[in-house]
Parts: structure tokens; sequence; C-alpha cells
């Protein structure tokens, strides 16, 4: 990558950007949320559109000079349509949890019942945990997994709806590896007469892309990142019938946020449009395929994965069966410096401080976009066990490291010979 006009301007800042494009190219990216953009998304999101302000929506806007924002907009909104199926989409959200906010506000008054998951249990801070805003505005409830079986008890969040009478009830998940079944907490929905929020941040592109079933048409809003497993622009996503068109449009705006980020929009059009493309369904089954073999050879290593296993795109390691006295953190930092990236994570039944949790959560999207496929992923998992079970030996974290560089070289991210889905 070239930072030409940046490096004469201020070479302090090419410095850090330039460190950050070596960061993501020589380590394994496995934060489940995170992925790699095309180059196309990164031109788009750098894009002169930055300068313009677009108050409004597509034909009615605050200001003029709109035309070419317009037609972006529109196209990304057409898009995110024929991906999803939806009656009416909103492309304008600044990040999934502004997403969220603009459903809030659309139909919930302060003090108005959430139920949602909790937090240590694979949800989300928008959600309704007390830091967070929507735990300020809102009376939150939450309901769990089994801490036994790691899964979401579908009749216990039926009961559990029926008895704490929500106002909306909030499914998806940040660290949930199995298969959502939106009918089941639509019923719960339904059993207490209130809305249903379907949070799909971490899973938006495979629903894209088929590879896991949709909540559109089956929750009254669908929310979502689109720039996890739908390697689009940085931003939010809003889905809802027409219904609920005019209420959603006038909670994002004017009611929680000015001018869109015409430049992040241009991004979701150009990502959006890439996953239309067929090779998009592979590069998502890839990327389910590759967390299956990654979570399987982790087992094979005696390593504990929450709900025995995934459906999707990461695994939940709980590390207190096979070692007791290692937390997440401890894990995480020593796996960084062998040049893996993923994230301590609480887990269900969590005996720890959330800073310091029992578990750690890997993901494969950005591997699986650099290229990666299952044979790879296992090596991976041999690598992270190796670590794992030793995290204060520096020679098995050298090691571990010489071949993440190894790995890294062959599969490129941003060189000419990249082997990547989308860096080709």
């Amino acid at each position: 990558m070239h930072f030409d006009h940046l490096e004469s301007a201020d070479p302090d800042v090419t410095a850090a950007l330039t460190d950050e494009v070596d960061r993501q190219n020589d380590t394994l990216a496995m934060i489940a949320s995170e992925n790699h953009v095309s180059e196309a998304v990164l031109e788009a999101q750098g894009s002169a559109l930055t300068n313009k302000y677009a108050e409004g929506y597509p034909g009615e806007r605050y200001y003029g000079g709109c035309e070419p924002a317009d037609e972006i907009e529109e196209l990304a909104i057409e898009r995110a349509k024929e991906l999803y199926g939806a009656d009416h989409v909103n492309v304008q959200p600044h990040s999934g949890s502004q997403a969220n906010m603009g459903v809030y506000l659309a139909v919930l008054d302060p003090g108005d019942k959430i139920l949602s998951l909790d937090l240590t249990h694979g949800g989300h801070l928008s959600h309704g945990h007390p830091a967070n805003f929507a735990g300020q505005v809102y009376e939150v409830e939450q309901y769990e997994v089994d801490a036994e079986t790691g899964r979401l008890d579908y009749d216990e969040l039926r009961a559990q709806a029926e008895e704490y009478d929500p106002d909306i009830v909030v499914s998806g998940y940040s660290a949930y590896p199995r298969t959502v079944e939106w009918e089941r907490i639509q019923e719960a929905a339904d059993a207490a007469d209130a809305y249903h929020l379907a949070d799909i941040a971490h899973i938006t592109g495979l629903v894209a892309a088929g590879v896991h079933p949709s909540p559109v048409g089956v929750a009254d809003f669908v929310t979502g990142s689109t720039h996890k497993t739908i390697r689009a622009g940085r931003g939010g996503i809003i889905m809802c019938d027409e219904e609920y068109a005019d209420d959603i449009d006038s909670a994002v705006f004017p009611g929680m946020q000015g001018g869109p980020l015409m430049h992040n929009v241009a991004g979701k059009a150009v990502g959006f449009g890439e996953a239309l493309e067929p090779e998009f369904e592979e590069y998502a089954q890839a990327t389910v395929d590759n967390a299956k073999a990654l979570g399987d050879r982790l087992q094979e290593h005696g390593l504990d994965l929450v709900s025995d296993g995934t459906d999707n795109h990461l695994v939940l390691i709980d590390l207190r069966p096979s070692h007791p006295d290692t937390t997440g953190k401890e894990v995480e930092e020593a796996l960084e410096e062998a040049g893996i990236v993923l994230n301590a994570n609480t887990v269900p039944g969590e005996t720890r401080s959330a800073f310091n949790p029992s578990g750690i959560r890997a993901g494969t999207p950005g591997l699986t976009t650099r290229g990666f496929d299952e044979e790879a992923c296992e090596e991976v998992a041999d690598l992270i066990y190796e670590v794992v079970d030793a995290p204060d030996d520096e020679d098995v974290i050298a090691e571990v490291s010489a071949r993440v560089d190894e790995l890294t070289d062959e599969f490129d991210l941003y060189g000419e010979d990249s082997e990547g889905l989308v860096y080709e």
C-alpha cells in the first residue's frame, strides 16, 4: 500500500499507518469481529466523499450538491435489499451499536424493558449492559445460555419473557458459536407481545451468503455491522418491514446522528456488491468450514469448546477444564507476542473478572480472506495449543512466531503474491 501524499504531509502518521499495514500482513487476525476488506473498499472509504455533508436521505437532503451521494446510498440500499431480501434498509448508522440505538429510539420509551443475553454469556454491550447507553436508558433483564451445554434454552427464554413481559427481546450475539433459531426467539417475543430485534453483527456475511439462517422476515428489526463477515465499509445497517420504515429513518436521522459518513456508505455499497458475486458464497462457507476444522483440532488437543463445537465463524475456548491456572488474558498476550491476534473472553459460568476471564475467542473470517483452508487452520490450532500449554515459555513463543512468519508469507495479504479471496 502507498501513502505518497500523506508521507510528504505527515510522516508521523504515515509511519504509524505503515506499521499497521505491516502488523496486519505479518500477524494472523483471529479476532472474530475483524476481517480484511478489499482494496476497492479501502479506496471507496478513503474517497472524496469524506468532504460531503448529506444530511437527510436520497432525494430529500438538507444540503445541495448531493446527487453523487444519493446515487451511492441508493446503490448500497438496493444491494443490501437484494442480499437480504429486506423490505426496507437504512445504511446510515455509523456502527452496529448505533444501529441498535436507532431501533430502540424508534420503538421504545425511556424506562421500557429489554430482555437480552448477558454479556458474559455472549451478548453485547449495546444489548443492555449497565455501562452502555442501553442499560442506562432502559430497564434490562438478561437471559443466559445453559452453563452445561453452552447453548440457548429456547423454552426457558420463552418462560422468562412471559414472566418479565419485556417491550423488546434482543437476539444475535458476539460470542455464541451455534446456529440461532430465530423462529424460537420470535415465539418468545410473541408470547410477551414484544418486538424482536435480531442483531446479526457478527454473522452479517454468513446470513447474506445463506450459510446461516436469516432473521429477515422473522424478527421485526434486523441490525448488523457491515465490516465483519460481510467485508464492506465500516459501519452499521438496519433492516425492517416497510411498516417501520419511517420510524427507523427518523430515529437514525435526525434522532441519533446528523450527517452520514458518506465515504463509509460508499464502502458499504462496494462491499455489498462484492458479496453479491458467487465467490462470496464460497468465502462464507469456507469461513464456517475453517472454524469447524480449527475447533475440531483444538478439541483433539484436549481444549474445551463452549457448546462442544461451532456452527459459525468462531470458537469459544474455556480454559478452566484443561488449564485451570491459566487465564484468557495470559494466553491472549502470549499469542500476540507469537503473531496470533485473538481476544480473551468470558465463558458461561465465568468465575473470573471480565478483564481477565477464563476463555479465549478465535475467529476465521480474516484467515479465510487470506486464503487459509481447513488444513492451514488445523495447523493454526496446533500453534495456538502450543502457546496455551506454555504461555510463559519464550522458546515456544519464538518457535510459533517463526512458523507464523512462514504462514503470513505464504498467505500474503497485500502483496502481489496474495492467495486470498479478495486480494488477488
